[in-house]
C-alpha cells in the first residue's frame, strides 16, 4: 500500500485509512465486535496502517475495540482518535474543549485504546466557547510530554486552522469531502496547501451513497442514522443519484466500481489527501484498498470536475442540529 505524509512532521500513513465509526455506531444493524477486531486485524495484515475513532463513537466502546484490535501490532501502525465533546446520557450533546477537560479526556483515551500515546489527536469540532489558542496550547504541551505525537482539526474553518496552526503546527485537517461535497475547494484547500498541512476526508464515499447501492430509503435499517439526514430522504437519493450515474459511467472505463473511482479522484486532487472511508465488511475494505492502484490522469479530474459540477446536490450535508457545530 502507498503511504502518504500528512503535514511536516514526519506522519506517515496508508493512502487510504480505514473509518472505524461504523463498527460501533450509526450504520445500523451494528456487527458483532469480535468480528470487527478480525476485521482491523485482517485489514493490518492488507496493508493498512492508519486507523480512525474517536471518545464518542459508541460513546466510548469504538477506542476500546480498535485498542485491543491494534494492540498486538500497535507500534507499526497510526491511531487517529478525538476529543471535544461532553458526552450526556451517552449521547455527545454540548461541545467541550476547556483546556483542562482535554487533559481529563487524553488519559481516559489512551486508556481505551491500551497505548501511552496517540499518533493524531483531533478537536472533533471546534469550541466557539474556547480560543482555538488555548486549546492548540494545551495540545501542544500533551506534545511535549509524549502523549500525543500530531494534531489536528475536524470542520474547522480558514481561521481557527490559522490561528491553531500559528501556536502548535497541524499535520491534518478532517472534514467532509468527497465529489457529492466539494464546499473545501473554494478556502479550505488552498490554506492547507499553503500551510502544508494534510486533509483527511471522512465520508469521501457520501455515507455510502457513492457506492450505488442505495436506491431508496427502504434500503436503510430502521435504526440507521442516515434516515434523519436530509441527503437520505426519498426525493434526495432520487436527485442525486445524478452523480451515482456519472461515477458509474467512468467506472466502466476504469474497469472499477463507482466507489473506487470517487476514492481514486481524491488521491488524483493532492498528494497530501487521504481519506477514510469506513467499513464493517472485508470484501468492501479491499475494494476500497484497491482504488489506490487506479490512476486518474490531469485531465481525467478535471473532465469529473466539470462533469460533477452541472449537477445540483439535493440536501444539506447535515439535519439542523448537526450543521451548528460546523466552523464556517
Amino acid at each position: 500500500m502507498e503511504k502518504r505524509k500528512l503535514g511536516n512532521g514526519g506522519l506517515e500513513v496508508s493512502a487510504i485509512g480505514l473509518g472505524c465509526m461504523g463498527m460501533s455506531q450509526g450504520y445500523t444493524p451494528l456487527p458483532e465486535r469480535s468480528e470487527m477486531i478480525k476485521l482491523i486485524r485482517t485489514a493490518y495484515e492488507k496493508g493498512e496502517t492508519f486507523f480512525d475513532t474517536a471518545e464518542v463513537y459508541g460513546p466510548f466502546i469504538n477506542e476500546e475495540l480498535v485498542g485491543e484490535a491494534v494492540e498486538p501490532f500497535r507500534k507499526e501502525i497510526v491511531i487517529a482518535t478525538k476529543f471535544g465533546w461532553n458526552a450526556i446520557n451517552n449521547k455527545p450533546s454540548e461541545v467541550n474543549s476547556r483546556p483542562d477537560h482535554i487533559r481529563k479526556v487524553v488519559e481516559q483515551s489512551l486508556k481505551r485504546l491500551k497505548t501511552d500515546y496517540i499518533d493524531l489527536y483531533y478537536q472533533h469540532r471546534v469550541d466557539k466557547n474556547v480560543p482555538i489558542e488555548d486549546v492548540a496550547g494545551v495540545v501542544g504541551e500533551l506534545i511535549k510530554e509524549g502523549k500525543v505525537k500530531h494534531w489536528g482539526l475536524s470542520e474547522a474553518g480558514v481561521e481557527n486552522i490559522r490561528k491553531a496552526h500559528a501556536v502548535t503546527p497541524v499535520a491534518a485537517i478532517q472534514s467532509e469531502y468527497s465529489i457529492w461535497l466539494r464546499g473545501l475547494e473554494d478556502k479550505i484547500i488552498p490554506v492547507l496547501e499553503e500551510l502544508n498541512i494534510g486533509l483527511v476526508p471522512f465520508s469521501p464515499l457520501g455515507k455510502g451513497f457513492l457506492t450505488g447501492k442505495i436506491e431508496s430509503i427502504s434500503k436503510l435499517d430502521e435504526n440507521d442514522f442516515r434516515r434523519t439526514q436530509p441527503r437520505f430522504q426519498q426525493e434526495a437519493i432520487e436527485a442525486n443519484m445524478a452523480i451515482v450515474e456519472l461515477l458509474k459511467q467512468i467506472a466502466e472505463q476504469k474497469n472499477a466500481t463507482p466507489a473506487q473511482i470517487a476514492l481514486a479522484w481524491l488521491l488524483a486532487k493532492k498528494p497530501w489527501i487521504v481519506p477514510i472511508p469506513g467499513t464493517t465488511k472485508l470484501y468492501r475494505f479491499e475494494e476500497n484498498m484497491a482504488a489506490a492502484n487506479i490512476n486518474l490522469t490531469t485531465e481525467e479530474v478535471a473532465n469529473i470536475d466539470k462533469a460533477s459540477a452541472t449537477i445540483k446536490i439535493v440536501g444539506e450535508q447535515y439535519h439542523e442540529a448537526g450543521m451548528k457545530f460546523l466552523d464556517r
